[in-house]
């Protein structure tokens, strides 16, 4: 059942169904040059093709490697794709941010741009200020995934050493007519804070830095080189924007699958964040003291605090091993962690379905559940015990989805 609900939360934020939606429940009129940076950038792009057709006249997609619908013609539409890195930003992110630099200040001023932007747009597409270089970046972006920080926080930082993140391509755009389509996976659908700000810059965030004590001493001083080299942010135009597919929506359909399989569902409005580990054991509690056959639902992005070496695994697994812990000591209830983008951290695996049985599934196969939580190893864990769950690239991208059930229904 889990796995049923799951998978119509994906079906109800499908980038390109619900790009298309969007531009045939409000058209434009015109020919339209395309931007699309995330991890959705070209479903989003081939929704946008689905309705605009030859009106289409030329464009940018940037995507990670392995992220091209099939079907997706983009050379028939004058649409140039530009395989970028994910989540680590390398030589192809400073390529792709010139060469949408260039493109863009290229276009005559009379030009139309769609700009459709998911998340991961963030390492895809980036140009440094001056004084930050790709290994500042790098490390930077390491530290972020590993530190347990906030994504609300990592951004701010992020739109604090780039060109064109905090509204850096809105002012590349000038006085072009410009139309935003966004999929969500960020607190709140904040258009400032999805993919880094690229359209809109964030609140003044000047002692992001100074007041960040918690910094390691050189990812503040990548913080301070930048803030001496910032220009004044000339004021920003408002770039209209629509939301065409959030982590509400995702949430919703998977509630209303439940139902549709005779089970009650309880969406849990507040989205939520935090370590990994303490939230899988907290979402174990909560499905066991609710009825059987409730289905739980939530949204958010948790966090891990990796070791220096750190094993197999993301957020999610680490979330659904601890959880596994609970259930096994209760003798009940199944637990389903995954990302809607099909990604977990350092895996090709979108996370887990756990059960009671898992951790002695996984002690059977020679692994410790205590150990490789301590490791951040839960994929081999996870791995072994058989409660991966996998997706490949799902082409979206609203956050991640966890669903919990006590007996009385299907896994």
């Amino acid at each position: 059942m889990l796995l049923t609900c799951f998978r119509a939360a994906l079906d109800a934020v499908d980038a390109r169904h619900s790009v298309a939606a969007s531009l045939r429940d409000r058209p434009l009129a015109g020919d339209w040059h395309v931007v699309a940076v995330g991890k959705a950038a070209a479903a989003m792009a081939f929704g946008a093709l689905d309705v605009l057709g030859a009106r289409v006249v030329g464009g940018r997609v940037i995507v990670p490697a392995g992220h091209l619908p099939q079907g997706f013609l983009p050379d028939a539409s004058a649409l140039q794709v530009l395989e970028s890195a994910h989540p680590v930003p390398d030589e192809r992110s400073l390529a792709a941010g010139a060469e949408l630099i260039d493109y863009v200040t290229g276009l005559p001023l009379s030009a139309q741009v769609l700009c459709l932007v998911s998340g991961g747009a963030s390492s895809l597409v980036e140009a440094p200020l001056p004084g930050v270089g790709l290994p500042e970046l790098q490390r930077f972006n390491r530290w972020a995934l590993g530190a347990g920080v906030h994504i609300g926080t990592v951004n701010a930082l992020r739109r604090r050493l780039s060109r064109l993140k905090g509204g850096g391509l809105a002012a590349l755009l000038g006085e072009r007519r410009a139309v935003a389509l966004m999929i969500s996976d960020v607190p709140g659908d904040d258009p400032r804070t999805i993919g880094s700000g690229l359209l809109h810059a964030g609140p003044d965030e000047s002692g992001v830095c100074s007041k960040g004590a918690a910094l390691p001493d050189d990812i503040a001083d990548i913080c301070k080189r930048a803030d001496a080299v910032r220009p004044v942010a000339a004021r920003c135009r408002r770039i209209p924007v629509r939301m065409v597919a959030t982590l509400r929506q995702a949430c919703a359909a998977a509630a209303a699958a439940a139902r549709s399989q005779g089970s009650e569902a309880k969406i849990v409005r507040i989205r939520f964040a935090g370590d990994a580990a303490e939230l899988g054991a907290r979402f174990a509690r909560n499905v066991l003291r609710a009825p059987a056959s409730t289905v739980h639902v939530w949204g958010g992005e948790s966090t891990v605090r990796l070791p220096d070496r750190p094993g197999r695994g993301g957020r999610n697994q680490h979330l659904a091993l601890s959880a596994a812990l609970a259930l096994e000591r209760a003798g009940d209830g199944w637990l389903l962690a995954a990302g809607t983008d099909g990604i977990d951290g350092a895996s090709d695996d979108a996370g887990a379905l756990v059960d009671a049985q898992t951790c002695q599934r996984g002690r059977d196969a020679g692994f410790d559940p205590h150990v490789s939580l301590a490791a951040a190893d839960s994929g081999s864990f996870l791995d072994a015990s058989g409660d991966l769950v996998y997706t490949g690239a799902t082409l979206t991208n609203v956050g991640d989805l966890v669903l919990g059930l006590r007996r009385g229904g299907d896994r």
